[in-house]
């Protein structure tokens, strides 16, 4: 009985180690949670959280043509009309030496450096949705390589007189 015991009680702890070590590893995983609570009376925000963070406009091969963008925004003003404009005025895609235009539309209204009514006072009071749209000009010919932008579409609470 000492010799089973003498062996059972060392196979045990050995077990019981070799599992606790095991469990002693860990590995975590960081979650970032962000929520962005826009106020009652205005606001213009993207539905598509991610939306902005890296975009791409594809091409495509036969049409010889870049992919759209298209973004849908929550937009509400409870005390007026949402006018908007594209700071510093649309950005073409640049790659260091070339541009292509890209045109920006908001709610079918085209952008510019300048501040236009984009929804209405009464569209906007109960709140709505309105779509973003990028579209780029043909390329000229022999334009290749990596271009680029960074636009910024900035929405002004524009209240009723």
């Amino acid at each position: 009985m000492f010799k089973k015991l003498a062996i059972a009680v060392p196979m045990t702890l050995l077990a019981l180690s070799a599992s606790m070590a095991f469990a002693a590893e860990q590995t975590r995983s960081s979650i970032n949670i962000s929520a962005n609570i826009p106020t009652y009376d205005f606001h213009a925000q993207p539905v598509d959280p991610n939306f902005g963070k890296d975009e791409k406009m594809a091409w495509n091969v036969v049409s010889e043509t870049l992919s759209p963008l298209r973004a849908t925004y929550d937009i509400r003003h409870t005390l007026g009309s949402v006018h908007a404009y594209m700071e510093g005025g649309p950005q073409p895609l640049f790659n260091g030496i070339n541009n292509i235009p890209l045109y920006y539309t908001f709610n079918g209204v085209t952008l510019t450096a300048s501040s236009k009514e984009v929804v209405s006072d009464a569209a906007s009071n109960g709140g709505m949705r309105a779509d973003l749209v990028i579209t780029a000009g043909p390329p000229a010919n022999g334009q290749t390589g990596l271009y680029t932008a960074n636009p910024v579409v900035i929405f002004d609470a524009v209240p009723r007189i």
